[in-house]
């Protein structure tokens, strides 16, 4: 049950007996969140629930407006009832008249898929062996080099929010980060947080490393590092310095580090050495699906233009978009969702059997280079703002 504060926004009944409630107002680690309600007759309490989080979402140098489903939960002695069906079909509506597109962050197989979401993105991580950093570890060049680490304080969140949205101003899948963000995972009973490290220079943070933190007693096999953001080069090598560092003081082999391969970090940690561990569902997972496929067009139209490599295409643009926003180009939704992210490319699209006019291919192909081209980052989803 939501904490006190919402307030209640829609109460309507469905069928005889069965009561749909939606309650607004209470904002949660930084997202605002809705709580859809289904409730039976005689019952005290809802016999089917979500969660319904508003947050902005990035299809590359631009963020719109998007909700994403989580907390689905239907007690057991209420299911196979058809109870779940119910609640999500009249929670879309809700959704979609709100915003152009919808997400679903850690979907439940075989589920949402029957209400038109698809997988949309890959999941990965990158694992570094300490041996590999042997060297690292008694250079002392390195040990003297720029800036020292510290443990984290909440007062260096604001600047940690800022190093976050500057790294991965243009990366797809990515939330904008607001002032009052604070998604550190809270210790539970045999259940690892967060803790944090960060590198100041010069008085300012250059970067940092969010990881779980180690109960005494564990015998952990990986020291599992939730975000690290550095400013350059240099600030990446030192933060996974001190992750190796304290990788051995727990007798510890490897680490992991859940951040994309083509980021700064990621672009060091492969000339460390690392293994990238890379996973492509076919049910669950992350999930989508586009509400308004004008509308949510008409606000990425700018992040189209700007894929654009030569100005010589942007009178071929002005014909097609027109096209692409009527459907007449890549009318699939669940195509077009994947191709805006990057997690298809339109080369791997054509490949799959979607046809576009000879015309427009270039043009297409330019539009949809693809996560890890030179235009468009690898999309990338941080387990702080998973939901």
């Amino acid at each position: 049950m939501p904490a006190s504060g919402p307030t209640t926004v829609v109460n309507e009944t469905l069928a005889p007996g069965l009561r749909y409630t939606e309650e607004a107002g209470h904002r949660t680690r930084s997202h605002f969140v809705r709580y859809c309600y289904l409730w039976q007759e005689g019952e005290n309490a809802p016999v089917s629930e979500i969660e319904v989080h508003s947050f902005e979402q990035r299809f590359g140098a631009i963020a719109v407006a998007a909700e994403g489903i989580g907390g689905a939960e239907t007690p057991l002695p209420f299911r196979r009832r058809g109870y779940m069906r119910r609640l999500l079909t009249r929670a879309s509506v809700g959704m979609a008249q709100r915003v152009d597109v919808g997400f679903v962050s850690d979907a439940i197989d075989g589920l949402y898929e029957k209400f038109g979401y698809h997988t949309c993105l890959a999941e990965g991580y990158l694992s570094l062996k300490v041996r590999n950093m042997d060297q690292l570890l008694e250079d002392g060049e390195l040990a003297a080099g720029r800036g020292r680490i510290r443990d984290f304080s909440l007062a260096d969140l604001p600047e940690m929010i800022n190093l976050y949205n500057a790294a991965h101003v243009q990366r797809p899948w990515t939330h904008v980060r607001q002032g009052d963000w604070n998604r550190l995972l809270q210790a539970q009973t045999w259940k690892p947080g967060s803790t944090a490290c960060v590198l100041v220079d010069g008085g300012e943070i250059a970067g940092y490393a969010i990881f779980q933190e180690h109960f005494f007693g564990w015998s952990n096999s990986s020291l599992t590092v939730d975000e690290m953001v550095g400013r350059d080069k240099e600030s990446a090598t030192l933060l996974l310095a001190e992750m190796a560092r304290r990788c051995w003081q727990l007798r510890l082999s490897e680490f992991v580090v859940r951040e994309p391969v083509d980021s700064v970090v990621g672009f060091v940690a492969r000339q460390l050495g690392c293994e990238q561990h890379q996973s492509y569902r076919s049910t669950g997972g992350m999930m989508g699906m586009i509400f308004q496929r004008a509308s949510l067009l008409a606000g990425l139209e700018a992040e189209l233009r700007r894929r654009l490599p030569t100005p010589s295409l942007y009178a071929a643009h002005e014909v097609a978009f027109p096209a692409l926003q009527r459907g007449e180009i890549i009318g699939d939704d669940r195509v077009l969702l994947s191709l805006l992210l990057g997690d298809w490319s339109m080369k791997e699209a054509q490949a799959a059997g979607v046809i576009v006019p000879s015309h427009f291919v270039i043009l297409c192909a330019a539009w949809f280079p693809g996560g890890g081209s030179q235009m468009l980052p690898i999309p990338f989803a941080h387990k702080l703002d998973q939901y």
